[in-house]
Formats: structure tokens, sequence, C-alpha cells
């Protein structure tokens, strides 16, 4: 539980309360009596949480996955990373999530459903999007073309994936997720090395641009 501060702010207040919530909301759902009772626990007057989580259940789901990026941050520092390869790192990254958020399963079901109705579903792809650049980051992506827009949506969709897996997981050490995870990067490890098989061919082939150059100008 994460210790609040005298007289503290209201982003003190949601990221106290982000941790505390989902141990309520699989019963009692993303609402009031979930909020109430965090506030409780944590020690916040209630009307100050409501006032934390103006937005409602949407605004605690994203305070609690940001949770979800600390707790992957502290579960694995930059030097712990560091010794890996990348293929290990964003696997390492994806099952920090996967045991920050495994506890609450109830409350991630309750979560992806209300992500899922139409009026949420842009803000769904949002912390979808804000979880793989976590990652990425943490695993030391740099890329700033437009590989830093697609390692995101493909690791979104991985990461979307095993969750919905470890939901109905019921193996020792969610062997089944981790087996999962394991055979999708895999996918994805040999079409990033198809593809730089394939730019390495092209940059090699004969440019149609410059023959037709040549011809209009050829050289003296």
């Amino acid at each position: 539980m994460v210790a609040l501060p005298p007289d503290p702010t209201l982003d003190e207040v949601r990221i106290a309360l982000a941790a505390a919530v989902p141990a309520h909301a699989g019963f009692d759902g993303w609402g009031p009596d979930a909020l109430a009772r965090a506030a409780e626990e944590v020690g916040v007057d209630r009307d100050i949480a409501s006032l934390a989580f103006a937005g409602g259940a949407v605004d605690m789901i994203d305070a609690w996955f940001g949770a979800v990026d600390l707790a992957m941050a502290d579960a694995l520092p930059t030097a712990t990373l560091a010794s890996m390869k990348i293929r290990d790192r964003i696997a390492a990254l994806v099952m920090a999530r996967i045991a920050a958020v495994a506890p609450h399963r109830d409350a991630l079901r309750r979560a992806l459903a209300i992500l899922a109705m139409p009026a949420n579903l842009g803000r769904g792809m949002q912390l979808g999007w804000r979880a793989a650049d976590a990652m990425w980051r943490l695993a030391g992506d740099t890329a700033t073309d437009y590989n830093h827009y697609s390692k995101r949506a493909i690791l979104s969709g991985v990461y979307g994936g095993t969750l919905l897996v470890m939901l109905d997981d019921e193996t020792a050490d969610l062997a089944e997720t981790r087996g999962f995870l394991d055979r999708r990067i895999d996918g994805i490890m040999r079409f990033e090395r198809g593809k730089a098989q394939l730019l390495a061919r092209r940059d090699h082939m004969p440019s149609l641009s410059r023959f037709i150059g040549r011809l209009r100008y050829p050289a003296v």
C-alpha cells in the first residue's frame, strides 16, 4: 500500500488509491462502493476520493494501469534489463506487468469490459499504447522513425493477448501464459529478421529512378 504524506495533493491521493481500488473492484465493480472501501483503507475522506476520480470508472482504471507501470519499473531496474537480450527484456517486462495484475483478475475482467464499451474504446487504445511505450522505453528503445510506432502497435497487441490468456490460466506459475507470450515474441522476432533481410536485399536492388536518370542524362 502506498503511504500518504500529510496534507496530500490530489495526484498523491490518486496514486495511493490506485493501488488499493483493484482489491475491491473485483467484488464491487469499478464504482463508488469500491472507491469508498479503498478510501477507508488508505485513510482518505470519501469526498476527496470522489474528487480525485471525478471521471469515474475509466479514471480509476487509468490510475491502476499507471500503478502497474510503476510496479513494472520497480521489478526490473535498468541495471537488470541491461544484462538481457532485447527479446528477454520485452518478455520480462510483459511478465512483470502480468504479475502486477494477476492477483486482481476479477477486477481486470471488469476493467477490460468497461474499456471495451464503444464510448471508452479510444481511451482503452490509449492505455494499451501507453503500456507498450513504457515497456519499450524501459527496454532501451530509442527509435524515432516508423519503427517507433510499429514496435508499440505490435507489442500492444501481444500484451493485450497475453492478458486475456492469463485471465483463464490455472497452470502453476502461469506456465500457459508464459508459453503463449514466448510463442508470440518468437513470431515477432522471425518477422523482424525477415523484414531486415528484405530491406537489405532492397538496398542492393537496381534503382529504376537512377536507371531512367542515366538514360536521360548519360554520363559524359
